[in-house]
């Protein structure tokens, strides 16, 4: 038969904590907070703490508000663009023909003075 305590892994003194204890918790306040899809989160505040005008959503990312009615709508998400979309952007097709016209006469002219073109 082995020898020790019939209660392993505690300490003298231990035991379970409570208020009395730890002391009182501080004042707290749940504050609810809506997504577009529906969702209700409400996370707990300080009361002397200033509360947000908005949360992100932890079961859906997206933004929320404490009006129920009216949740603010969903970021747009803008889709990649390349860097052709970026230079169409800020050329015209006529400038890009002119630019065009203008690199194909440099290498033109290179190959007629003999210059080496990779």
């Amino acid at each position: 038969m082995a020898g020790g305590s019939a209660i392993r892994g505690s300490r003298v003194g231990a035991g379970p904590m409570g208020e009395a204890e730890r002391g009182d918790a501080a004042p707290r306040l749940y504050v609810s907070y809506f997504c577009s899809n529906g969702h209700e989160t409400r996370p707990a505040f300080a009361a002397e703490a200033a509360i947000p005008e908005s949360w992100d959503c932890p079961r859906c990312g997206l933004p929320a508000n404490t009006d129920a009615e009216n949740p603010p709508p969903p970021p747009k998400i803008l889709p990649y663009k390349t860097h052709l979309a970026y230079v169409k952007e800020r050329r015209t097709d006529e400038e890009a023909q002119a630019i065009l016209a203008e690199a194909l006469q440099i290498l033109r002219d290179r190959r007629e003075r003999g210059d080496i073109i990779y």
